[in-house]
């Protein structure tokens, strides 16, 4: 298994070079749209988004890199909204809630979704750890093997052997292995196809008081702006210089802003605004985070790199969006793309939601 993603990922550079790499996109592209559409054709489909999927993170070391203007807009915008709620980092947010799952008495059995190379489970088991606790194991589940075996030999060098241990499957078909006191998802969920699925089978494994601590993508599938969104990215896009049009990730310069969908091919973004509507039928929520929307283009990885923010009219341009963004959410023209959130499956003690914001009123209905 672990040679086949390798494979693929050598074949798209050889094609990629010989100019090839748009027309195979394509043909690839109508496969799984096939797939979608002809019942027959969906088990070649799978196959394909399984194979791309893996090819894309095989030897990726940072999975959550992201360039300067976006930790600019985070510190400035971001940071005070979740400080409210006792954290200042994802993986703060993460410990405090396996914090509070943990169980005196015995060890603690936590599990990560998609969990990659371990990086963001190695620093929460050092949070934990810092903090006086070691009878915790999490385990890290994910269908890439070579992305498992970086987080194994990193735990090792960190003499964390103890409190990881590593789950090879495709989380779209897992089935839990007895009972979690608590289940992380961070930036997993909009990779999952089998929603359903998964949040079923979560449910059962964190059954009682466990809880589901999430933190992820809801916007449009394959992270396509609604039209609503759209409109206002495209207004300010209207207002950038030629330099910030160029997309890094697909290497190409936009002079007018292209709604990509990430998930033609392998499973980003590909049912993430499902994830929001699913949750709220299946769980209770105990803590809501919701933020941004047409901010995303901007600070992402594919236009951001373009942006400095040591230089003042970009930062200006970025705080004029971030203004935008937040009138336009408040009021409720625009629904959120990211949340931090914690469920489980009875109704918690007491909730926690930011100022303005309920899961219910936070889904955008789809395009029919």
């Amino acid at each position: 298994m672990q040679i086949f993603p390798r494979i693929v990922a050598t074949a798209k550079t050889v094609l990629r070079r010989l100019g090839l790499l748009p027309l195979v996109g394509r043909l690839l592209a109508r496969l799984l749209a096939l797939g979608d559409r002809v019942p027959a054709a969906k088990p070649l489909a799978h196959f394909i988004r399984h194979a791309q999927e893996q090819a894309s993170f095989v030897g990726v070391t940072d999975v959550h890199d992201l360039p300067p203007i976006h930790h600019y807009w985070s510190n400035t915008y971001l940071l005070p909204k979740v400080r409210q709620f006792g954290f200042a980092s994802p993986d703060e947010f993460f410990a405090n809630h396996l914090e509070r799952s943990l169980e005196v008495g015995r060890t603690s059995r936590f599990l990560s979704i998609a969990a990659g190379n371990c990086d963001t489970e190695i620093r929460v088991a050092e949070v934990l750890r810092s903090r006086g606790h070691e009878r915790f194991v999490i385990e890290c589940l994910d269908l890439n093997a070579a992305m498992l075996g970086r987080g194994r030999d990193a735990a090792l060098r960190r003499g964390l052997s103890a409190q990881l241990a590593w789950v090879e499957a495709d989380f779209n078909a897992w089935r839990p292995q007895g009972r979690y006191d608590a289940i992380i998802a961070n930036q997993a969920l909009h990779h999952v196809a089998g929603l359903e699925h998964l949040f079923d089978a979560v449910a059962q494994a964190i059954a009682g008081h466990g809880r589901f601590v999430i933190s992820d993508m809801i916007g449009r599938n394959g992270h396509l702006r609604w039209p609503e969104a759209l409109a206002i990215v495209q207004e300010f896009w209207r207002e950038l210089p030629h330099s910030h049009r160029y997309n890094h990730q697909l290497r190409r310069r936009e002079p007018a802003f292209l709604d990509w969908d990430s998930s033609v091919s392998g499973y980003e973004g590909i049912r993430a605004q499902d994830i929001l509507p699913l949750l709220i039928e299946r769980f209770q929520f105990e803590v809501f985070v919701p933020f941004a929307n047409v901010i995303d283009p901007f600070i992402g990885r594919a236009f951001g790199p373009n942006f400095d923010p040591a230089i003042p009219w970009d930062r200006e341009f970025i705080d004029r969006v971030h203004a935008r963004d937040e009138q336009e959410l408040l009021a409720g023209r625009l629904k959120p793309t990211h949340v931090f959130a914690v469920v489980q499956t009875q109704p918690p003690d007491a909730r926690q939601y930011l100022e303005g914001f309920r899961p219910e009123k936070s889904v955008r209905p789809p395009i029919h």
